[in-house]
């Protein structure tokens, strides 16, 4: 695959220009100011290509499944994977292969991974309520994506910057070895920048109202989010990265007004026969100690056999399943304090459950979306 580069100042022409139809560019219009600029720096070089990015995102997938478990479900995962889809396909980045999948435990959290891949925790659709709220929450997590945010957070990090100047005596495999430590670090800890979430919060507020869903799910959600962690001293699980909840409450609202987001479906029902979880209480929720920071030397790798992937330049890229955290990882999240959501028990399965969505179970799922 061919690199592109893309100087700054050119941005954002090349966004406007590429948008893949009209009905694209006016969803871009849509968006907010702040968002628009999200978009057009996504279009920067990012270092990496679709494939590099698309393993990136593999990988941390495949670490936050083994820290979490996988619910065994098909039924739930066809009804996540049925929404998720529709959001994604009315997204700016239709064509990659979007995956969805639903952690096995009750803190309240959803990662975005680069490549496509969209958790949620069984945690967080118990806590939702319906459609629209599930709507914003998914749709939120393709914008992270869409706009390459942990990406550019991996690549700008002050490891990788460092990291990346000594390029001519490294491999490209190290190079995306630490991507992936990094980016594994970065979105267990859902560190995104304020500007990104800000982003992230009006495409994906957009993407839900173009579906016909209120875009006040979401806010919905982050209130009923707030009012169960008043509790806490310090921020836990999904969004806890985010700006102070009242001063996001505060812009979705001014962006819903100022754009004439007018949709209104909620759609409570169908929600509530696909997802039959009840919230757990944090002070009920099982724990896991966040590991904690070691001064041991690590052991230096082996060298990895060649596989096909040598192509791509991942040829060391250990496989899917069998990640260990590399000591960087550790130590990033064990310097962190209490966090019960993100240290919240997951369960024993950590296999992907495989889900196919046709085009007509798509629109007929669409034709529900009433209100």
């Amino acid at each position: 695959m061919k690199r592109v580069w893309i100087a700054p100042m050119a941005a954002l022409a090349v966004l406007l220009a590429t948008a893949p139809v009209p009905a694209q560019v006016a969803q871009i219009k849509q968006v907010g100011k702040k968002a628009l600029e999200a978009g057009a720096k996504a279009q920067k070089d990012v270092s990496y290509t679709e494939d590099e990015e698309r393993q990136i995102g593999a990988d941390i997938s495949a670490r936050l499944r083994q820290r979490y478990g996988v619910v065994q479900d098909a039924a739930i995962h066809k009804y996540i994977s049925t929404l998720g889809t529709l959001l994604a396909q009315s997204s700016d980045r239709p064509k990659i292969k979007w995956t969805f999948i639903v952690l096995d435990t009750d803190g309240i959290n959803a990662f975005a991974a680069p490549g496509g891949f969209i958790h949620i925790t069984r945690g967080a659709l118990a806590l939702i309520r319906n459609e629209a709220e599930l709507a914003g929450v998914l749709g939120h997590e393709i914008s992270h994506v869409v706009f390459k945010h942990t990406l550019m957070a991996i690549r700008t990090s002050k490891e990788l910057a460092s990291f990346g100047k000594v390029m001519t005596t490294v491999t490209r495999t190290d190079f995306l070895e630490r991507s992936i430590n990094k980016g594994y670090s970065l979105t267990l800890e859902n560190a995104f920048s304020v500007p990104d979430e800000q982003a992230a919060d009006a495409a994906g507020i957009t993407l839900a109202n173009g579906l016909n869903y209120a875009p006040q799910g979401l806010t919905a959600f982050l209130q009923r989010l707030d009012d169960r962690n008043k509790g806490m001293t310090d921020r836990s699980g999904l969004f806890a990265s985010h700006p102070a909840t009242k001063a996001r409450l505060d812009e979705i609202a001014s962006l819903i007004e100022e754009e004439g987001l007018a949709s209104k479906a909620i759609v409570q029902a169908r929600y509530a026969r696909s997802v039959a979880y009840k919230p757990v209480a944090v002070s009920q929720m099982s724990q896991v100690p966040a590991p904690v920071e070691t001064t041991a030397k690590a052991e230096p790798p082996k060298p990895e056999p060649k596989t096909g992937l040598d192509k791509f330049g991942l040829g060391g890229l250990k496989k899917l399943g069998k990640e260990k955290p590399a000591d960087a990882t550790i130590a990033a999240t064990g310097s962190r304090g209490v966090n019960p959501d993100r240290d919240a028990k997951g369960g024993p399965n950590k296999a992907l459950v495989v889900v196919t969505v046709s085009p007509a179970e798509i629109a007929t799922f669409r034709k529900g979306i009433v209100g």
